[in-house]
């Protein structure tokens, strides 16, 4: 728990790092998480070193793992109150001309009364050659002090630690956004026993397949599938969308969402620690703790930023006195402003902040970002290739038009289509039969149902043979005409599926089936091109389809009668041409594109775990407007990244030059490296407003 900045990460760095037995350390700060890989029989010795830094390390094991650490005891808070009056008295008595030694006790007073946490951690970071804040701060205050300067010493340590606790809280807020998704699950759900009576147990003790029971306003435990009753959902927490979803038998239901109206009870099918929100959930904290480039440079730059402004501090102290006759406390003091400011602390805590928050963002809103590079990098994005059915379309066959084209009445034509129709379980058939269903049309008796692969089927109603089937089954029986023929084909070029029902003499009537847009497709693509983003569309659908969907919706190209190699094959060519590009998919078929993309969007990953898993990008639900978000968030991620490195460095430069030329104090150094902190934690956690 007290692991909080990069100032812990660094003292933990070089202490275990050179531990013959340990042989990699990864740090999540956000989570206070460190993982070390290590030689077997090495944990003591581990722990011992961790404790001799000021630690108090708490295994994780598999079933600790979700909980929340042992909080530190809260500190009293008089302390800080007796140092800030002992520290404005020191003030007021030096101001006042009254004697020296009351502003120095009343300096030292403040100082032991606030900073002995301070001095404990300085020197631990002094002891293991570290030069982190603690260690900077502890040297700063006690120079001042030698140097007479005893009422800034005690201002300089007394905003310091008011600083560190208001910095403890911001981070807070950014470490309770991925928390507040583990607090969406309810602790207990309602489960039918043996006997048939209802109980309330622990969910986390539930086993799959049991039954459960929800009633109105209660927040779902479990993923599992509905077997009685129907409500509305309302699955923002998982999927992010505004609306409630209707959910009857049959349906799925997740774990964190709530139950809006109705009554229902459902079978487990996942358990506690292996459902959909669980899964999110460690894949955001897998993604906090891998590097994003940004956070990576400034790492890297921290390393060498803080010696060398340490050098630069000792040589202000030294060189003006030798070698230009300059005053020995005059210049001691400027060196000991520039250790204040020589904290990399700012620079270092505003990347992961900032990524966590955009992290957190984009899970509010049902996208899934399986790591900071990946939001980092959506920026980049030029083309982003879509797959057609179940991204663009709803994946779902429907009927849009149907023609009578003999004396036959349309009520009779719809009877007999859907009569032939029901008995199929061809998809293009499911959709004559569910349109039929759903206009209340009647079925009737067929007898010497028969299935012709690849035609269509026949079948006797009322004694007359009839044939319900595709282009070439009528073909093949001579019944095209000229005009027929043109109908089929205007139908067919508009990317629908024809199907005709015939008896042994003419054509009754046509009927055309089509994958329906969905209708946020249109907006998706209409706010991917304001954006500045090209669409492409491939598909193994023919050519014709693709055409007259990518019309449609907008898309800039589109690609037919592709296998899941071409598909591949299209991406490497949009790469060869230079920019990054993004492919979203939702099928096997996606997987080799969705791999060799710069970023793999999956569809409607919710329930899916292996889509959770292997995406780059999840978006747990089938609603394409999810992808300009993301490519909006990514901006503004980057932007808030620029603007806190720019904040960061330039509030630094800008007290470096005030110090060099005699205007900079120490107070006022305190001010620039901790307001600095706050500062860029402010400005990361805007992204978690909506």
């Amino acid at each position: 728990m007290q692991m909080d900045c990069p100032t812990e990460e660094g003292l933990l760095r070089k202490k275990l790092g050179g531990m013959p037995g340990v042989a990699r350390l990864e740090f999540n700060l956000m989570q206070r998480v460190l993982t070390v890989t290590h030689a077997p029989k090495e944990i003591e010795p581990i722990l011992a070193a961790v404790r001799s830094l000021g630690f108090t390390p708490e295994i994780a094991n598999s079933e600790s793992s979700q909980e929340e650490p042992t909080p530190e005891p809260a500190k009293p808070w008089w302390p800080l109150v007796l140092a800030g009056i002992a520290a404005i008295s020191s003030e007021a008595v030096e101001w006042s001309g009254l004697p020296t030694w009351m502003a120095a006790v009343l300096a030292v007073v403040a100082v032991l009364a606030c900073g002995i946490t301070t001095y404990k951690k300085g020197w631990i970071a002094i002891r293991n050659g570290n030069l982190n804040i603690n260690a900077l701060m502890s040297i700063a205050v006690t120079g001042a002090l030698l140097i007479g300067q005893w009422p800034e010493a005690a201002m300089v340590m007394v905003l310091f630690t008011i600083a560190e606790l208001i910095e403890a809280k911001s981070l807070d807020r950014a470490r309770n956004a991925i928390r507040g998704l583990m607090q969406l699950t309810p602790e207990r759900a309602t489960v039918q026993q043996a006997d048939g009576s209802w109980q309330e147990i622990a969910a986390k003790s539930v086993a799959v397949d049991a039954r459960v029971r929800i009633k109105p306003g209660e927040r779902i435990a479990l993923d599992g599938r509905i077997v009685t009753g129907r409500s509305a959902i309302n699955q923002a927490p998982i999927t992010g969308e505004s609306l409630p979803v209707e959910k009857t038998e049959g349906d799925q239901v997740f774990a964190g969402t709530i139950n809006e109206s109705g009554s229902f009870e459902y079978i487990v099918t996942a358990a506690a620690n292996d459902s959909t929100l669980a899964r999110i959930i460690h894949a955001v904290e897998e993604a906090q703790g891998a590097r994003a480039p940004t956070q990576r440079f400034v790492d890297q730059f921290a390393r060498v930023y803080t010696p060398v402004v340490f050098a630069i501090a000792l040589a202000v102290a030294i060189f003006p006195p030798l070698f230009m006759g300059g005053d020995w406390l005059t210049w001691i003091y400027k060196a000991l402003v520039l250790l204040v400011i020589a904290c990399p602390c700012a620079l270092v805590i505003s990347t992961p902040v900032t990524i966590v928050s955009g992290l957190a963002a984009a899970a509010r809103q049902g996208i899934l970002v399986k790591g900071g590079v990946y939001l980092e990098e959506g920026r980049k994005l030029k083309w982003l290739a879509l797959d057609k059915t179940g991204t663009i379309t709803h994946g779902k066959p429907a009927q849009t038009d149907f023609v009578t084209l003999s004396a036959m009445s349309a009520v009779e034509l719809r009877s007999h289509t859907a009569s032939l129709a029901g008995r199929s379980d061809h998809p293009v058939s499911k959709a004559l039969t569910e349109a039929a269903n759903k206009d209340g049309v009647a079925l009737r008796n067929v007898e010497a149902f028969e299935a012709l692969p690849g035609r269509g089927t026949k079948g006797i109603i009322d004694g007359k043979l009839f044939y319900l089937g595709n282009h070439r089954l009528i073909h093949e029986q001579g019944r095209c005409s000229e005009a027929l023929e043109a109908r089929l084909s205007a139908l067919e070029e508009q990317g629908k599926t024809v199907i005709l029902l015939a008896d042994d003499q003419e054509v009754h009537g046509m009927f055309a089936v089509a994958d329906t847009v969905k209708d946020s497709s249109r907006q998706a693509i209409a706010e991917l091109h304001d954006l500045g983003i090209k669409t492409v569309m491939l598909t193994g659908d023919n050519a014709h389809t693709a055409k007259a969907i990518a019309t449609q919706v907008g898309i800039d190209e589109a690609r037919g009668d592709l296998l899941p190699e071409d598909k591949l094959n299209a991406i490497e060519s949009k790469i060869s041409l230079g920019g990054a590009i993004g492919m979203v998919g939702d099928g096997i078929n996606d997987a080799p594109a969705l791999a060799r993309a710069d970023i793999g969007f999956a569809m409607g990953a919710a329930g899916t775990g292996t889509a959770i898993e292997t995406a780059d990008v999840a978006l747990m639900d089938d609603d394409l407007r999810k992808l300009p978000r993301f490519i909006r968030l990514s901006r503004n991620t980057h932007a808030l990244l620029v603007q806190n490195i720019v904040l960061a460095l330039g509030i630094k430069a800008v007290f470096l030059v005030l110090t060099l030329t005699g205007a900079g104090t120490m107070w006022m150094a305190v001010f620039a490296d901790v307001g600095a902190s706050l500062l860029v934690v402010g400005n990361g956690l805007r992204l978690l407003r909506k």
